[in-house]
């Protein structure tokens, strides 16, 4: 078992091409011996979004705080808020953009092996 406060874990930014204002953190993942997910939780500042990006797994999001919008394959934005959850598919293609004023925070779930 493990409980860990999300101030104690290390905040790396997203250093993936197409990554803005971007920062990531892992809390629960295979370092901790977990059998099937991780959970990440991204920061993206305002003004900021992550990779318009697709990857062969699906992810679960919850967003903990703030307010942006999700893009879609086709261009389209979808809005989220806190208290949101979303699901992306696999090979779904995908962005996360902070339209408001404070970060965007979400979790992340998603198989151990892409953390």
């Amino acid at each position: 078992m493990k409980i860990i406060s999300l101030s104690q874990v290390e905040k790396k930014e997203v250093r993936m091409e197409g990554a803005h204002k971007a920062w990531k953190q892992l809390p629960l993942g295979s370092q901790d011996g977990a059998p099937v997910y991780s959970y990440r939780v991204f920061t993206v500042e305002p003004g900021g979004h992550t990779p318009y990006h697709q990857h062969p797994y699906e992810h679960m999001n919850y967003v903990i705080e703030g307010t942006g919008v999700l893009v879609n394959e086709k261009g389209e934005e979808q809005p989220i808020k806190a208290g949101d959850f979303a699901l992306v598919n696999p090979d779904e293609k995908h962005q996360y953009r902070n339209k408001g004023d404070q970060p965007l925070k979400l979790i992340c779930g998603v198989p151990k092996e892409f953390e």
